[in-house]
């Protein structure tokens, strides 16, 4: 068996289709896979990375700021554009595909349109409450829809080739109690409280995490872990000396990078962050509550219709990015950890959103159209 992926841009694109890579050589170790991506994307590192081939295809949005800068960006996108269809082709010619899989990013759009004329078998996977345009444009005419959530399917119209998969994850996340996960990270066995703003780090998140820290340190008996990020590396810790906190506190953990997040998300109560599917599809996974901050300039405004999934099911709430201030913040998190019971009631509530043995689900649906 032969398969192809498509997949770009972001973690909440590849590291799926990786997931289901992982699943297919699991179940046919003789498969030959393909990955296919931008030649500088992060999909260029992460693929290679897992042992994967890649085949490279040069592509880039459109920028829908027209400034000088972009002007040229966007003709050199509708080059690559344009010039992308005949190697997708030749790469089709080559590798002869039994299935080619999109999970999203500008590539994904042009290999499986091209797949569909191909007349080879097609799927694509949306791990966003939000179908972007791709994949609504591609819903109709690939063979097989997998969906992260219930929310993605109502606005493709509950199509019959729609199916709610979850989003899979590269390996089961080695869940163990928060105790235990406490201990293993020197923090006191009280209520944790976890924040990141991503692998960049968020300016405002950051801001607000800060005072959050200093209302904290007063409060005393809690737990806080930060990973404030490269962008936040020279002026985090300024601001939290600023404000009095001891960086030293046997409470608190800041760091540039979490390098075990799994164990962190673990110990918490409560996680503070930014709301990418996959990110998302972790804190569901380990079933916690949180305190949503989409991305405002995330395409199409997707991470606020992932946090919203969320929300509506009583497992998280969201803070807008604008009105997120330290006094915002600080009055969000002093309502939860007062109520005890409302935190353990929107932890269960993130527990029951976790889709179980996702990849499977995947590979189950990725079977049955081979051999239909």
């Amino acid at each position: 068996m032969k398969v192809i992926f498509a997949a770009g841009g972001t973690g909440g694109h590849i590291n799926p289709a990786l997931a289901m890579a992982d699943k297919l050589k699991e179940a046919y170790p003789d498969i030959k896979i393909l990955f296919i991506g931008s030649p500088d994307g992060l999909e260029s590192k992460l693929v290679t990375k897992a042992g994967y081939d890649f085949s490279a295809v040069k592509m880039a949005g459109i920028q829908r700021k027209l400034t000088p800068s972009n002007i040229v960006h966007n003709f050199k996108a509708v080059y690559y554009y344009l010039s992308a269809g005949g190697q997708v082709k030749k790469i089709f010619r080559d590798f002869c595909p039994d299935i080619v899989i999109g999970t999203g990013g500008y590539v994904t759009g042009t290999v499986l349109k091209t797949a569909v004329k191909c007349k080879i078998k097609t799927a694509v996977h949306e791990s966003n409450s939000l179908p972007g345009v791709s994949v609504k444009m591609l819903s109709e005419k690939v063979d097989l829809v997998m969906l992260g959530s219930e929310d993605a399917k109502k606005h493709l119209g509950n199509m019959k080739k729609c199916v709610v998969t979850g989003n899979p994850l590269r390996k089961n996340i080695p869940i163990e109690g928060k105790k235990a996960a406490r201990e293993r990270l020197g923090l006191p066995d009280c209520l944790t409280i976890l924040s990141a703003g991503g692998s960049q780090g968020a300016m405002r998140i950051n801001e607000a995490v800060a005072e959050l820290l200093s209302y904290e340190q007063e409060k005393g008996n809690i737990n806080h872990i930060h990973g404030y990020g490269k962008h936040g590396k020279d002026t985090f810790m300024e601001s939290v000396r600023a404000k009095g906190v001891d960086e030293n506190n046997p409470h608190f953990i800041l760091k540039e990078y979490i390098d075990n997040m799994y164990t962190c998300m673990c110990a918490a109560d409560l996680i503070i962050t930014r709301a990418g599917a996959m990110t998302l599809t972790e804190i569901t996974a380990i079933g916690r509550a949180s305190v949503l901050v989409p991305y405002p300039y995330a395409a199409e405004n997707h991470q606020y219709y992932n946090a919203l999934t969320l929300q509506n099911a009583g497992a998280g709430v969201i803070i807008n990015d604008k009105e997120l201030t330290g006094e915002s913040l600080i009055a969000r998190v002093k309502a939860l950890c007062d109520s005890p019971d409302d935190l353990s009631r929107m932890s269960q509530n993130a527990a029951k959103l976790g889709a179980k043995d996702s990849a499977e689900l995947c590979l189950a649906e990725i079977k049955t159209l081979l051999k239909s």
